[in-house]
């Protein structure tokens, strides 16, 4: 009776088990990075420069560095996007207020902060690991991926724009927003005429 089910389940292979306990360490730490956002921008910059550089220098992989380009502008329009396009389906959860006299919805994101930090800086590792590879070193004309990639961006952010102006809404909150009260009018604020 001892060797049923005990012992057979410590004694499984040690791969799974360790490739668990440094996912856990791994998701431990990513969570410990959640508060500190712009430490975490920063780290990002600095992958993104030493990426960039490592481009400049083996002067290649224009194709990957237009693939990157091209999932960024994707993640930046997710992340400027609300969670419920107005345009698209009526639902009966919080939509953004078309009206001035409409009651205040906050901006909730398609793609949150936290989740478009994390893609990005798997996608500039990803890219940065792929540098490394001469099988995506495909020979193109740079300057043409980086003038379609400039009107790609244009063009989508003018439509990105147009859609925060047609409906209202600006997906940047700077703090807290304080009330204020009543301005008291300059009529009633003068003496009372007893």
């Amino acid at each position: 009776m001892e060797g049923i089910g005990g012992d057979g389940a410590s004694v499984a292979s040690p791969l799974p088990q360790w490739g668990h306990d440094a996912w856990r360490m791994y998701q431990y730490y990513l969570d410990k990075t959640t508060p500190h956002t712009a430490y975490r921008w920063i780290g990002t910059l600095v992958i993104a420069s030493v990426y960039c550089l490592r481009v400049y220098y083996v002067q290649g992989f224009y194709i990957v560095s237009y693939g990157l380009g091209i999932y960024l502008l994707n993640l930046l329009i997710g992340f400027l996007s609300p969670l419920v396009d107005p345009e698209l389906e009526a639902s009966d959860g919080p939509l953004l207020p078309t009206k001035g006299s409409d009651e205040f919805k906050p901006f909730i994101r398609r793609l949150p902060e936290f989740k478009f930090w994390y893609s990005m800086t798997k996608a500039v590792c990803i890219a940065f690991v792929m540098t490394f590879f001469s099988v995506f070193d495909v020979p193109v004309f740079w300057p043409i991926l980086l003038c379609y990639w400039i009107v790609l961006f244009v063009l989508t952010m003018r439509r990105q724009i147009a859609h925060m102006i047609k409906y209202k809404y600006i997906p940047f909150s700077f703090g807290k927003q304080k009330y204020t009260g009543k301005k008291a009018s300059a009529s009633s604020s003068g003496s009372r005429g007893d």
